[in-house]
């Protein structure tokens, strides 16, 4: 098994990935470029997770060979020793053999770095660049970038003159590094604390206001609201950048050097629009420079990236107010099911997407009902508890993993007990469930975060490039500072924990961070005591009612504001509901219809075609004839026609009709 446990987590990983990325990202429409380099920030970042619980307990097994190899004289002094020396070593399963994990996060590491510091900033600028060229959109990019490489450059500029200044310092190669690693680890745990301090609350009151039906309905009303505001402003937005395309597309002629790029933006917008300019363009019409002025090729790269940013966000409110309809929708079916004496659950409305047969065999109306109306809101309360248990105990050993002597963290203590009798499967697990809660907390803040409408991770393929790749960066930035916090969290850093033992192999990659002590020894430690403070704030909502008065509204049960809105969405909702209704009745009417009167509506199509053909062999055997010979069997066949007419789609007529129907007057002569 030596590996083998390495190589299913790599594997395991690549496929979460891909599969959230799918989920978020649109792999036929958004560039390759973009959704390689998101998926491998977002691939590295898991990886990193999940396999430093491996790091964790081949660590501790190589310091239990040190132990028993050294002699006692030795083991008092270089190693601490773990265990009695006539102790022996059982190896993990899934030990991983020396040098293998030192190359392996090395290369992860750095890879992350490049990507969150370097190519990531400059694929945003280039996504979100409206050039008709690569050459253009590189360009863009490039200068949009200046001032942001620039800054990073300066302060490292300044940072070498003054080291090269001070005699004091003598610093090598390895200590610049380290110096970088630790510059870029306190960003990230500056970032860090305040995502956790947020998803330590509103994880676990999550999931017990999901217990709530009234809760859940009423917040989705509020949502709706909402919604519908964004989605009627972003079809206004899309009606006036269209108008500005049309301008320009009748302003610049077939014939035109810049027709190029208008039939690129063209192509960018949603088909019933192109239709529309299509039919009043005059493609014949040449274009007179004198007479005209027309855009410039900079203008029409704004309006190109105008119309990039305002037909996603168009499409991405439509989708979302579907879905969201078809949530409330199934929340008002439930609060209906609640009471319902037969315990069966009744849709309103039929799924439109075709379900899976086995789910329909074992998910039965029976077991649906017993599970949304009966278990799971408890199955909700208990997991909220478990959840909140595990917050508690993060935000106690945040505050408290500075202290060796006696050890109170309680991550620690878990894993310090295991280690004296090295079951390795109970410390990979503890270690596993701790740093994935941690995850969670932190990945789950960014997934929910928008800043207004330039970040926002919306799910059914409906985030942009831009936003994917900005949650990149964050992942890729807030990673590292993570695992090193889960290291302190469980002792497992010689920082934290002030002995001279073996690090493990992610540690020793970033250095002894003793090269700056007053960062070691003061922000690594006291920093993340700050989460006490933003647990509470997230707890009275704080920023919740900071936001509201500012004037973003916001879900908050003692406001006005909120109910105005829970009543708007209601109101939406059960407008949508009554046009839904209407159209299935009358599907299924024209359904009825057809089942009951199909047969007789294929024997009148039959009839007809028969006619016509009847009609079209005596057409082809009186032209050979003379005309006036056959003047009353064209009236017949006048007639016929008429009365399949008439059996085909019956007619309302009154007596004063009959009376003047040309056929019976000719036929009376």
């Amino acid at each position: 098994m030596s590996g083998a446990a390495l190589g299913l987590e790599i594997v395991f990983v690549f496929f979460l990935a891909l599969f959230l990325l799918h989920r978020y990202g649109d792999f036929k429409k958004q560039h390759r470029l973009v959704i390689i380099a998101t998926l491998l920030a977002w691939y590295l970042c898991f990886l990193i997770v999940f396999i430093l619980p491996l790091d964790v307990s081949t660590t501790i097994y190589n310091r239990c060979k040190l132990a028993v190899n050294s002699s006692p004289a030795e083991s008092n002094g270089s190693y601490v020793t773990l265990a009695p020396s006539k102790q022996k070593c059982f190896k993990p399963w899934s030990y991983i053999p020396d040098g293998i994990m030192p190359i392996f996060w090395r290369v992860v590491y750095w890879t992350s770095q490049f990507l969150t510091w370097i190519l990531l900033p400059f694929m945003q600028s280039y996504a979100r660049s409206g050039g008709f060229s690569i050459t253009g959109k590189i360009k863009t990019a490039l200068i949009e970038n200046a001032i942001y490489y620039g800054t990073y450059l300066l302060i490292f500029g300044a940072f070498l003159i003054y080291v090269a200044v001070n005699p004091n310092f003598n610093l090598q190669w390895n200590q610049l590094q380290t110096i970088g690693i630790a510059a870029a680890n306190t960003w990230g745990l500056f970032l860090l604390v305040l995502l956790l301090g947020y998803g330590l609350v509103e994880i676990p009151r999550s999931h017990w206001n999901g217990a709530k039906r009234g809760y859940l309905l009423m917040k989705t009303y509020f949502k709706a609201a909402k919604l519908m505001t964004e989605k009627a402003d972003a079809e206004e937005n899309l009606e006036d950048i269209m108008e500005e395309v049309r301008k320009v597309s009748e302003s610049i002629k077939y014939n035109h050097p810049l027709r190029k790029c208008v039939d690129t933006i063209l192509k960018k917008c949603p088909t019933e629009y192109q239709e529309r300019m299509g039919r009043n363009m005059d493609d014949y019409e040449d274009f007179d420079e004198r007479q005209n002025s027309y855009p410039s090729e900079k203008s029409l790269a704004k309006l190109h990236k105008q119309v990039i940013y305002s037909v996603q966000r168009h499409r991405r409110t439509q989708v979302q107010w579907q879905i969201l309809l078809e949530q409330a929708f199934y929340l008002e079916d439930v609060a209906k099911n609640e009471s319902s004496a037969t315990r069966q659950f009744v849709h309103t409305f039929h799924s439109q997407e075709p379900e899976n047969k086995i789910i329909q065999y074992f998910y039965t109306p029976t077991v649906e009902w017993y599970w949304e109306c009966l278990l799971r809101p408890w199955f909700y309360r208990v997991l909220a508890v478990v959840l909140a248990t595990f917050s508690v105990i993060v935000v106690w050993s945040e505050c408290t993993f500075f202290s060796t002597r006696p050890v109170l963290s309680l991550f620690a203590v878990f894993i310090q007990l295991a280690e004296k009798t090295y079951n390795y499967i109970y410390i990979e697990m503890a270690c596993f469930l701790t740093i994935f809660f941690l995850s969670i907390c932190v990945y789950s803040t960014v997934f929910r975060i928008r800043v207004f409408n330039y970040y926002y991770l919306a799910s059914h393929h409906q985030t942009d490039a831009y936003s994917l790749l900005f949650s990149g960066m964050l992942f890729c930035r807030l990673t590292p500072p993570l695992c090193l916090n889960f290291l302190g969290l469980t002792h497992m850093d010689a920082t934290i924990s002030h002995k001279n033992t073996q690090p493990t192999a992610y540690t020793s990659i970033m250095g002894s961070m003793r090269v700056l002590s007053f960062i070691a020894d003061g922000f690594y430690i006291y920093y993340p005591m700050l989460v006490v403070i933003l647990c509470i704030a997230t707890y009275f909502s704080l920023g919740t009612r900071c936001l509201n008065l500012l004037g973003f509204q916001q879900f908050m049960g003692d406001s006005e504001m909120t109910s105005d809105l829970i009543d708007e969405g209601k109101e939406l909702i059960r407008r949508e509901k009554r046009k839904r209704q209407r159209q299935e009745e009358g599907e299924n009417r024209r359904r009825e219809w057809k089942e009951r009167y199909g047969n007789r509506d294929d024997s009148t199509r039959s009839r007809a075609v028969h006619t016509d053909q009847k009609e079209s062999s005596f057409s082809e055997t009186s032209a050979n004839r003379p005309l006036s010979k056959y003047t009353r069997s064209n009236g017949r066949t006048e007639r016929d026609r008429i009365e399949l007419l008439q059996d085909a789609e019956p007619l309302d007529f009154n007596a004063d009709s009959v009376n003047d129907d040309p056929l019976e007057l000719d036929s009376g002569r």
